[in-house]
């Protein structure tokens, strides 16, 4: 980008330039935030812009017509950039929540313990308010800036908490006056396309916005509790989904026979692990790489996270009879290569999957298993027949996420007592009582971790473990007849402890529910 912007004569800082903080206000923080923009100077009537993407011309005519004023663009490092947005605006969104007073917004006092009161015509106009409007903008922005996942708005008795889930950790925000509960929660309920005056039952919607240039999709729910509506909204952004093995964390070593296993004319491969352990996002990084023009590769999927380009994705819906084996029978109508299924959940779409394997497709799905090879139990279970799942199985990957060291701050500090206790023999030979730790700056927000890498077991189906598959034999026996460089997640994982990428504690907090099923 630097060097286009040399080219077009746009100018390039390392730094932040001169600049008065008052010519900030000349924008709303959360179009400053949603545009990547920072307003830095006056030259004369002339408006000195700092872009995190110059080359956006979007923004550049948008921030002209809402100041009226001519706009020169400058580009910044995105480091120095942040530390500006974060220098002039803060944490704008709690700022907003405090400045709001009840009266603004028409409520009353009472209204925070009476919420069933407020009909749903005073919810609408409350939450159509532009200082509503812009506090919930800056919610989902700042969230979005901070790489959370999903945001939680939970109502309790005299609070209403908003919690980030930032690294798979909930991380709690300011919170907002209890007050402004259900105009926040209306809010996001009509940027969701969702009924606001239903608050009793479940309700799921979806709010698009533009961030920074690109496209951001939410997913919302909402449930009713005791003291009102509690939402959960996910964030589905795919500037941050990592489509590389390399970049999921997972090592060279099991990254060959990954693409080995991929790479089959025709077979059922599967990713097992629990509700968050990153299945999907292995599997996408795998259809990425196997993408090419002259392949048709569909998904089935529930629902579809994020949209993958040159690949068909359709989205399970029940309300209209398309669930994974319906729509699995009519994908085999499309003439198809490869095969993503988004689970395996009934002896339906296990008979399926399998007999699609059979017929010369490649198919990947995900079970919730708590290791690789259980997942042969579980689908002789859902009515699979032994021989027939020994005919088709390519490969078995069951995996864990953990965080990921903050590389800013991490440095070597002696092991606790309570961790040491957890180790074997061996593994306390392999650290000699040290490890490498974060420990907390701003790039981190002070929790000492940055972002999340994945802690994996990876089974190859042999000769002698497909016989055994075929006869059924119990797991504890087909344990017996991995090969000799089979990895289990804890070792995985302490590897990557060693190696200073995560922390001893994660490791043993991601993986003890398989400690006692590794091989």
């Amino acid at each position: 980008m630097r060097e286009r912007c040399a080219i077009l004569g746009i100018e390039w800082f390392e730094q932040v330039p001169n600049s008065d903080p008052k010519v900030s206000e000349l924008l709303a923080p959360e179009v400053a935030v949603r545009l990547g923009v920072v307003p830095v100077a006056l030259e004369g009537t002339r408006l000195i812009l700092a872009m995190l993407n110059p080359l956006d011309t979007t923004a550049l005519d948008e921030v002209a017509a809402l100041t009226g004023k001519p706009v020169t663009r400058v580009g910044l490092e995105p480091a120095a950039f942040r530390d500006l947005m974060r220098d002039r605006f803060g944490t704008t969104a709690a700022r907003m929540a405090e400045s709001l007073a009840a009266d603004a917004l028409g409520g009353t006092p009472d209204a925070e313990h009476n919420l069933d009161a407020i009909e749903a015509d005073d919810v609408h106009r409350m939450a159509e308010q532009p200082t509503l409007i812009n506090l919930v903008n800056l919610l989902l922005l700042e969230a979005i800036q901070g790489r959370a996942s999903d945001v939680h708005i939970e109502p309790f008795e005299n609070d209403l908490k908003v919690k980030y889930r930032i690294d798979g950790v909930l991380v709690e925000q300011p919170q907002p006056p209890k007050h402004l509960q259900a105009a926040l929660i209306g809010r996001v309920k009509i940027m969701a396309s969702m009924n606001i005056a239903e608050r009793y039952v479940p309700q799921d919607g979806h709010i698009t916005l533009r961030f920074e240039g690109r496209k951001v999709d939410i997913r919302v729910s909402t449930v009713p509790t005791l003291y009102g509506e509690s939402v959960v909204m996910r964030i589905l952004d795919k500037s941050n989904l990592p489509l590389d093995l390399a970049a999921l964390g997972m090592s060279e070593p099991h990254r060959a026979i990954v693409d080995r296993m991929i790479t089959k004319p025709h077979g059922l491969v599967l990713v097992t692990g629990p509700t968050g352990s990153g299945k999907t996002t292995t599997l996408y990084a795998s259809l990425s790489k196997l993408y090419d023009p002259r392949k048709k590769i569909i998904t089935i999927e529930d629902p579809v996270e994020y949209e993958l380009s040159g690949i068909n994705q359709i989205p399970v819906n029940p309300k209209r009879g398309l669930t994974f084996a319906t729509g699995l029978r009519s994908i085999l109508r499309q003439d198809p290569d490869i095969i993503f299924v988004g689970e395996v959940r009934d002896a339906e779409t296990v008979d399926i999957a399998i007999r699609s394997a059979l017929t010369g497709h490649l198919i990947f799905s995900t079970l919730h298993t708590n290791d690789a090879i259980s997942s042969i139990g579980r689908m002789v279970d859902m009515g699979a027949e032994p021989y027939l799942v020994a005919s088709v199985i390519e490969g078995l990957i069951a995996q864990r996420l953990g965080r990921r060291n903050c590389t800013n701050c991490s440095r070597e500090q002696a092991i606790s007592e309570e961790t040491d206790h957890r180790l074997t023999q061996d593994e306390r030979e392999r650290f000699k009582g040290r490890q490498v730790v974060g420990h907390g700056c701003d790039k981190c927000g002070n929790s000492g971790f940055r972002g999340r890498l994945g802690f994996y077991e990876i089974v190859k189906v042999t000769g002698a473990l497909r016989n055994a598959i075929s006869q059924n034999r119990p797991v504890h026996e087909l344990r017996k007849l991995f090969d000799s460089d089979f990895i289990n997640m804890r070792e995985d994982g302490m590897r990557k402890a060693l190696d200073g990428i995560t922390t001893i504690e994660e490791v043993l907090r991601a993986t003890q529910d398989v400690d006692d099923f590794s091989a």
